[in-house]
């Protein structure tokens, strides 16, 4: 197996429009050789914990509405060149992700990142739900095989808060400064969302090699 880590943050288009293009990939070489982690990475990392109004941020964020405008158009074209159905008008808040990287760490444990990062994925650009909130985060869990209870009860905690940061922090230290961000091996970044083709390409290198990344 070789390792595939994915930093990323499930509120960013990007991000999704990414894993994507990634899953057409494996679905199209269910041999590939790649073991894959999430990794968190916020994009808003000063983002008040209780969100804020969508409007207000994506105006604040990109200097004006018809900045915003211009760039969720771009984004809405490519996801839907990637075959993705995003409803951004059904989008009210945009969270803080602490806690939606913090379930994403915990279902590592059980083996289930990517089925909570697809859900999470799905329930902010599609269902235009609350991520950053700790009934629509149990809620997911449950919908994705984990013990809803449980994750519950440690949102209402501070457990991994400070683990979350610094891998975040670690990230940055590293170089990274957008999502997402896919190192091959623990060797090679690939930055950006990319076409199924590349890694197309790069399974059949990974292959050629012996399961090494050259």
């Amino acid at each position: 197996m070789v390792k595939l880590d994915i930093i990323s943050d499930p509120i960013c288009p990007w991000c999704y429009i990414g894993k994507t293009q990634l899953d057409r990939a494996l679905e199209a070489h269910p041999d590939h050789p790649f073991q894959v982690e999430w990794h968190p990475f916020q994009l808003n990392p000063d983002m008040p914990r209780e969100g804020m109004d969508r409007r207000t941020y994506l105006e604040t964020k990109f200097g004006g509405r018809e900045q915003a405008v211009s760039v969720y158009a771009r984004i809405a074209e490519a996801a839907e060149a990637a075959g993705l159905d995003i409803d951004l008008g059904a989008i009210e808040r945009t969270p803080n992700t602490l806690d939606a990287h913090r379930l994403i760490h915990w279902a590592g444990v059980e083996g289930r990142q990517t089925p909570v990062v697809s859900a999470l994925f799905r329930a902010y650009f599609k269902e235009g739900r609350d991520i950053g909130d700790p009934e629509v985060l149990a809620d997911i869990a449950d919908g994705t095989g984990l013990d809803a209870a449980l994750i519950h009860r440690l949102l209402a905690s501070d457990a991994d808060l400070d683990d979350i940061r610094a891998r975040d922090a670690w990230a940055r230290e590293h170089g990274v400064t957008g999502v997402p961000t896919f190192v091959v091996a623990q060797r090679h970044a690939v930055p950006g969302a990319q076409p199924p083709e590349l890694w197309a390409k790069v399974i059949a290198e990974i292959a050629q090699s012996g399961g090494r990344s050259e």
